[in-house]
Parts: structure tokens; sequence; C-alpha cells
């Protein structure tokens, strides 16, 4: 297998493969494909923390994603085996926080995709902004990277 070359240390990894419902009109990976497979691995490393939806529903809070920046490096295609790598680069521990993704092909090793989103922590009753509750800060904050932005 190919040593993958991450951005950054210790990512939290989802494996995929590209079925034939993931390929569009133009014969590669539909970028909307990527989007999903972001959010998977989201959602994975958020549950993997210890804090998936039930714990956001009991604490009426919820990271809410405001920002996102995708750059689509390589087309990928049916039956590639591809790894999402997952970090969280920033957080201020008052409302912000800041992820990043990368995408790479486990044959190739070659980046295909690098995402950025940016998140608000929400009181989920009333959709507004709201300091993080403790839960959140002891789960999340031993994993961030405070990355400086670019």
């Amino acid at each position: 297998m190919t040593t993958l070359d991450w951005d950054h240390p210790n990512p939290h990894i989802c494996s995929v493969t590209v079925t034939p419902t993931d390929i569009d009109a133009l014969s590669h990976t539909n970028n909307g494909v990527y989007v999903n497979w972001c959010e998977q691995a989201a959602w994975s490393h958020t549950r993997a923390l210890g804090l998936g939806e039930d714990q956001y529903r009991s604490l009426n809070r919820a990271m809410a994603l405001t920002q996102a920046e995708y750059q689509y490096l390589r087309a990928t295609h049916e039956n590639d085996a591809l790894q999402v790598g997952t970090w969280i680069t920033r957080w201020d521990r008052r409302l912000t926080m800041e992820r990043q993704f990368q995408i790479i092909d486990n044959k190739t090793g070659q980046t295909v995709l690098r995402a950025k989103h940016q998140f608000v922590c929400i009181e989920i009753s009333t959709g507004k902004p709201r300091r993080p509750p403790k839960e959140f800060i002891d789960q999340y904050g031993p994993v961030v990277l405070n990355l400086e932005s670019p």
C-alpha cells in the first residue's frame, strides 16, 4: 500500500470507495459526493469524540456550518479507494471552529481534494450563536491543532 502524505498529523480517517452512483455525466466522481464524504467524516470524528447527534440535542448546542471551501485537485473514478482525513484545526472556544479535510487516493497516494469548514456554536432551540458547553470544550479541546490561518 502507498504511504499517505497527510497535511497534518493524526487525522481521523474514513475509508470510501467510489461507486457507480457517485459518477456524473463527465465520467468522474460528482463534486457533491466529495461534500457528502466530508460531512460523513466530520460526523464520524465528532461521534468518536463522544459528541454525536444525541449529545448535541441533550445539550441544546451544535456546531453549525457557516462556510465551506473545496479545492478539487484530481478526478476520481468508479472503484477508486480513498481515505478521507479530517482534523479540527482551530477553535477559539467561544464560538467558532475550523475543520480541515484531505482526501487521498489509496493507490496513487495523491491528494484529490482539500477542504475547509467553518462552524459556529449555536443553541439548537433558537439557532442563535451561543458559547459552547463544557462538554464541547472537554471533548473537542484535546484534539484541536490550533493552526495559524495562512
